[in-house]
């Protein structure tokens, strides 16, 4: 069996593919990498398919021995790479002969590192997919010290010209918002709130949701609950404390706290890479 070694697992550490299609009706989140640019990028630098299993290293902090030689490429958040102590390239291929530890520093930016190796990880799939959803408790556990994780055979060439660059982590995160479904449920002013407030990334943030710190939204008060309904990837909740919450791939399917509105996918890349303490605002694009 082609393998590799866990030598460390880093602070979060999980298999990520393109995630888990068609089976929310079941209760079942997407999950998958919160940067699917980078988890492209990183399999197109091994030359894999797009969607192979990837690690998704949360402040890095990965390190793998190779069983046998191998190529990797590490991309996402900026962050040292070295081999067996040694530097190596970040954004490139890495040759990594067998023995050696590919080991991923903590990011100089942003928040997650994406580890691609030739061949992919091949770890069985669940209902699809090899992602590991931390909400639902499906796929792969969580990297531990001495697992192996079986890789696949190589399936194309690397690429080894510069590939184009991906956006740097943002300094700040601009989020465009489409209102509703249940914008109604909130004061009069909550769209003035949404257009000068300023927040910030909490530090609970997790693959769940991109929770937020700033001004509160308050609620109707004949408003009453909400009956659960539908989540979609992107929707921003809101709680009873009227901190928004942006949910990301691990999201719950359904939920009973009224949607503010949506994010849309394509802005979502930049929200996995936004660190704590990252400044927030929102701009609506159906005002």
């Amino acid at each position: 069996m082609r393998a590799v070694e866990v030598v460390r697992p880093g602070p979060l550490t999980t298999l990520q593919d393109a995630g888990r299609v068609g089976v929310a009706a079941l209760g079942v989140p997407r999950a998958g990498a919160l940067d699917p640019e980078a988890h492209r990028l990183a399999n197109r630098l091994v030359g894999n398919a797009p969607e192979a299993a990837v690690l998704e290293a949360t402040l890095g902090g990965v390190a793998l021995r190779a069983l046998e030689p191998l190529l990797a490429a590490v991309v996402g958040a900026p962050a040292p790479v070295r081999v067996d102590g040694r530097a190596a390239a970040w954004g490139a291929p890495v040759r990594v002969p067998a023995g050696a530890v590919l080991a991923v520093g903590a990011p100089t930016g942003g928040l997650r590192c994406y580890l691609a190796v030739a061949g992919g990880f091949t770890v069985p799939p669940v209902l699809g997919s090899r992602s590991t959803d931390l909400l639902a408790g499906l796929g792969p556990p969580r990297l531990a010290v001495g697992q192996l994780l079986p890789v696949g055979l190589p399936t194309g060439p690397p690429c080894w010209i510069d590939p184009l660059p991906l956006p740097a982590p943002p300094g700040e995160l601009l989020l465009r918002l489409d209102l509703g479904p249940r914008a109604d449920w909130f004061v009069p002013t909550a769209p003035r709130t949404l257009d000068r407030g300023r927040w910030t990334v909490s530090p609970a943030s997790n693959r769940v949701g991109l929770r937020l710190l700033g001004p509160a939204f308050e609620r109707l008060p004949d408003r009453g609950e909400l009956p659960s309904e539908g989540m979609v990837l992107g929707a921003v909740q809101v709680p009873p404390d009227g901190q928004p919450v942006v949910f990301l791939a691990d999201h719950p399917t359904t939920g009973g706290y009224p949607v503010l509105g949506v994010v849309p996918a394509a802005d979502l890349t930049a929200a996995a890479q936004a660190a704590p303490g990252t400044p927030v605002r929102f701009t609506r694009s159906n005002r």
